[in-house]
């Protein structure tokens, strides 16, 4: 995501309000695919303090990932898709990598959660590019159907997540 600028120094008040508004406004597919690019990066971040080191802030980026993927998990509605158990038990495996890496400081097990989440990533990222952005939410689960046939525009147009804010009784404020 580019951000504007905001001056020499930037102003760290209208960005966050940027961001805020960003993430307000988001369909419920652009929000997943925020989730998935966040949660990919802190993995990342991870991986590489933990190569360093730097356990504090290799602590710090798998503990914001295992929120993202705690937030995934209650947003996703196991009783509207089929595959959704699967991908229930992939996100508690993964979660259950991160907790583990930080716990022993093993950065093999940070970059198997990468490894077994990156290809999700994609998926969603062409999935959400598959549906047209100006329609409504219900519309675009209808354009998802439509899209070419992957596990995650199935999952989308099975509306397997919570489109309504609060819906989905997650900490982070996206379910």
């Amino acid at each position: 995501m580019t951000l504007p600028s905001f001056g020499g120094y930037g102003n760290a008040s209208q960005r966050n309000q940027y961001l805020a508004d960003s993430v307000l406004s988001a369909p419920p597919a652009r929000l997943l695919t925020m989730l998935y690019d966040r949660l990919l990066l802190d993995l990342s971040r991870a991986e590489t303090a933990q190569q360093a080191g730097n356990w504090p802030v290799a602590s710090e980026n798998l503990l914001h990932g295992q929120a993202i993927i705690a937030e995934l998990i209650s947003s996703l509605k196991t009783d509207a898709w089929d595959g959704a158990d699967g991908l229930l038990g992939l996100y508690n495996y993964a979660f259950t990598a991160l907790v583990n890496a930080n716990i022993q400081r093993d950065a093999a097990l940070t970059r198997e959660a990468i490894e077994l989440l990156e290809p999700l990533r994609q998926a969603w990222h062409e999935a959400a590019a598959a549906i047209p952005a100006a329609q409504p939410a219900g519309q675009q689960a209808a354009a998802a159907a439509a899209a070419p046939a992957s596990a995650a525009s199935a999952f989308a147009s099975a509306g397997a997540w919570a489109t309504q804010p609060g819906a989905g009784g997650g900490s982070l404020g996206f379910g």
